[in-house]
């Protein structure tokens, strides 16, 4: 055609709108969505699949924070080599669940998402932006005033309403983004203290989240909660916690407190005082195990600091909120795989997964799937990699031996400058090899926490001589951050008992929440009578009344 040919009109238009387009710096959001709307369409999504036509006295979640579909399969073969198997074959305990989904787990504002906003997803049937708790998508990050006006109502707070017991096991802070989301409203994830919040926010009406715990436990509440976080709790002059220093900024002992109003409440802070614990005799329980997170799963067991595993925390859990005729709502996180993974350390990634599976096994023993559904899910993923072509029983920890491509024979696969690899990496994160502020060139060993790299690495080092097999190896970094991110890909789901049937196919992931509840006869009534519900399914946003 010729330049100035009339038909070559459109296409400019075309490529011209194009160019607006690519400039752009970010997706405009859909004018439709809102919290009302990602709750009516995750429950029309359940209700198709069928879970309202299910039964179930009880109800478990449990969370693997930051377990990718990656994660899960390094972490069977790892469990399985614990048990002198070649690996592959082995089965993690929630793996043996007859049904399964995937979950896309993106936030409203970013493709990769964070743990508050994917819990929040989870916990109350509407997706929302990053770093928010209980908040919906329309404030601004931090914006206490407008968050204010947005709250949302989790799973947990229903299942009180409807008189069912609850509890929140974690190996994070309890105040954490993921328990955090289970009871809290904040817009901003990190207010876990007073300490920790601006004095704008503070004036504007805002709690901290130890705080919204504390005032979530009157009334109804919690019944058992389990995790670290106790300096959040305590003030600098606090005594009679060891090891552990508070730092709250308003003096308050928000235990002391908590005992004075539920003096029903037993705490705890060891391993071993759970383990006497008469839980026949036990009224509400509270046991915070650590001022910060507890220890990951390889240094508890080593540890002074007297910890109990999440299994037994997980089992402690269920007979006490088992003693409710009317059933109860669980919510267990595996939090510190998601830590280990940020530090780019496999080994304890793979580790806590293993505890993880363990406590899933031993909640599966403990309730009867006539009457219990078990969800295990992950809130988002991590950027660990499985590469090359180890032959079958490599160690999963250990250097890539097999072969470079599928023609060669079997042998210690070396890349294309001489050098062995191992099967796991990260994508990013604090594994890069060049000289850091804190180690030199080279592989490093966790835990590794740089300020910055003061030199590039210069090509891969030599770990022909390295035990990559050693839990404080850390895995390569192809990009040099501090800390290692999260995916944006798809999770899995798993499920067992009633309702587990309408787990299946590609998910939003706040279609969760409706698959917990919707097979919950006490819950489902209470929304119907309160006036949530269209046909009997509840498909209406619960606000505050």
């Amino acid at each position: 055609m010729e330049e100035n040919d009339p038909m070559m009109k459109p296409y400019a238009i075309v490529l011209c709108f194009a160019g607006l387009l690519l400039a752009a710096p970010a997706f405009p959001q859909a004018p439709e969505e809102s919290a009302e709307r990602w709750y009516r369409d995750g429950a029309m999504r359940a209700h198709d699949l069928g879970s309202d036509r299910a039964k179930a006295k009880n109800v478990i979640l449990f969370v693997g924070d930051g377990m990718s579909l990656t994660t899960v399969t390094a972490a069977r073969i790892y469990e399985g080599q614990l048990r002198k198997q070649p690996g592959e074959e082995n089965q993690l305990s929630f793996e043996k669940f007859p049904h399964t989904a995937f979950s896309k787990t993106y936030n409203t504002n970013s493709q990769t998402p964070d743990s508050a906003g994917t819990m929040t997803a989870m916990i109350t049937g509407a997706k929302t932006r990053m770093g928010f708790l209980g908040v919906d998508q329309t404030p601004a990050r931090g914006d206490c005033a407008a968050s204010l006006k947005t709250p949302l109502i989790s799973a947990v707070t229903l299942a009180n309403s409807a008189v069912l017991s609850t509890g929140v096991v974690t190996t994070t802070r309890i105040t954490h983004a993921t328990p955090g989301a289970t009871y809290a409203h904040s817009p901003e994830r990190n207010w876990e203290s007073d300490a920790d919040m601006p004095d704008k926010a503070k004036s504007q009406g805002c709690k901290d989240i130890a705080q919204q715990l504390l005032a979530y436990a009157t009334g109804t509440g919690v019944d058992v909660i389990m995790g670290g976080g106790l300096n959040k709790f305590l003030p600098p002059s606090a005594t009679g916690y060891p090891n552990t220093k508070g730092d709250r900024k308003d003096g308050r002992n928000l235990l002391a407190e908590w005992k004075k109003r539920q003096p029903e409440t037993t705490f705890i802070n060891t391993g071993s005082r759970l383990k006497q614990l008469d839980l026949a005799k036990t009224g509400r329980l509270v046991g915070l195990f650590n001022g910060d997170h507890l220890n990951y799963e390889h240094d508890r067991v080593n540890d002074k600091e007297d910890e109990p595993s999440l299994a037994e925390m997980t089992k402690a859990a269920i007979s006490l909120l088992n003693r409710n005729g009317n059933g109860f709502f669980l919510v267990v996180e595996g939090g510190r795989i998601d830590h280990a993974h940020h530090s780019g350390n496999a080994y304890r990634a793979l580790s806590d997964t293993v505890a993880f599976a363990e406590a899933i096994e031993a909640a599966d023993a403990l309730t009867s799937e006539q009457d219990t559904l078990i969800l295990v899910t992950a809130d988002h993923s991590h950027t660990m990699g499985f590469v090359g072509y180890p032959q079958r029983g490599n160690p999963i920890l250990g250097k890539v031996v097999g072969v470079s491509s599928e023609d060669d024979e079997p042998g210690l696969v070396k890349d294309l400058l001489g050098l062995p690899y191992t099967t796991l990496v990260y994508a990013n994160g604090p594994g890069y090899t060049g000289a850091s502020s804190l180690q030199p060139a080279g592989s490093k060993n966790f835990p590794h926490n740089p300020g910055g790299y003061v030199e590039p690495a210069i090509g891969r080092p030599d770990l022909t001589e390295v035990d990559t097999e050693h839990p404080n190896f850390m895995q390569e970094a192809l990009v040099p951050s501090n800390s290692e991110s999260h995916g944006g890909d798809d999770v899995g789901i798993w499920a067992r008992g009633p309702g587990s049937e309408a787990v299946r196919g590609s998910l939003e992931q706040n279609v969760i929440f409706h698959l917990l509840t919707q097979p919950q006869p006490q819950v489902r009534e209470w929304l119907c009578a309160k006036g949530y519900c269209e046909n009997g399914v509840p498909v209406l946003l619960p606000k505050n009344k």
